[in-house]
């Protein structure tokens, strides 16, 4: 496909959502996950919602709801940037003491701060809290910054590069070699080889051919699209 219509595209697309294009000044990251869910974290989302609303900053204060933060016991959790401050247990009760205090006037709440259990010290940033501290995360590195439901966020952070460069001339063949290159295994059973799975898919015999695919756990190297093949 010609670049024209497909990485300049994307170049383009990426462009419109680069942060100095953007009216925010404030963003509050909450977790979307079942545990903090389950903890009426959307009630907490609506409200914050209605309150910046409210208060005419509703065009400069970003709500992103994202995936899980791993630290489901104490949800529900808003992140706000830039000053990364992390509250957690936030109840709907807090939400316009949040947005008066913390996004308003850059002041911090004690009270919803995170408590170590073992120092009795409370943590202001994320990276502080011993749970996060000790991670080097990999696959959910760029969590944060990615809601689920909004395209442009995964285009923001480079999502669809490997594709447009495929779509751009790459052949099936190619495609196995760069993915066995990587060594690229499955993340659950025996951590099969994604590159071999694909080669051996390719050259089985007969046409059409079908992949079963077992997504449970959204293992990567389980997918595969049949194009390829």
């Amino acid at each position: 496909m010609p670049e024209s219509t497909c990485q300049e595209r994307l170049r383009s697309l990426r462009a419109a959502r680069s942060p100095d294009q953007r009216a925010w000044t404030r963003t509050v990251t909450t977790c979307g996950g079942t545990g903090c869910q389950a903890s009426r974290s959307m009630d907490v989302v609506e409200a914050l919602r209605a309150e910046l609303t409210a208060r005419g900053l509703d065009e400069t204060v970003r709500v992103r709801v994202t995936g899980c933060h791993g630290f489901c016991e104490q949800g529900p959790i808003l992140i706000i940037d830039p000053a990364n401050v992390f509250y957690c247990h936030v109840a709907v009760d807090d939400v316009a003491e949040i947005v008066a205090h913390t996004i308003t006037e850059g002041n911090v709440i004690e009270r919803l701060l995170y408590t170590d259990p073992v120092s009795g010290k409370r943590v202001v940033t994320e990276a502080e809290i011993p749970f996060y501290r000790h991670q080097d995360r990999v696959l959910l590195a760029q969590n944060r910054q990615v809601d689920p439901e909004d395209i442009g966020d995964y285009l923001a952070i480079g999502g669809y590069g490997a594709l447009t460069k495929v779509l751009d001339g790459m052949t099936p063949e190619a495609v196995i070699e760069e993915i066995s290159a990587s060594g690229r295994r499955g993340r659950g059973g025996g951590g099969y080889p994604t590159g071999r799975k694909w080669a051996q898919c390719r050259a089985a015999k007969g046409d059409p051919k079908y992949v079963v695919c077992n997504a449970d756990e959204g293992d990567p190297g389980a997918y595969m699209d049949r194009s390829i093949l």
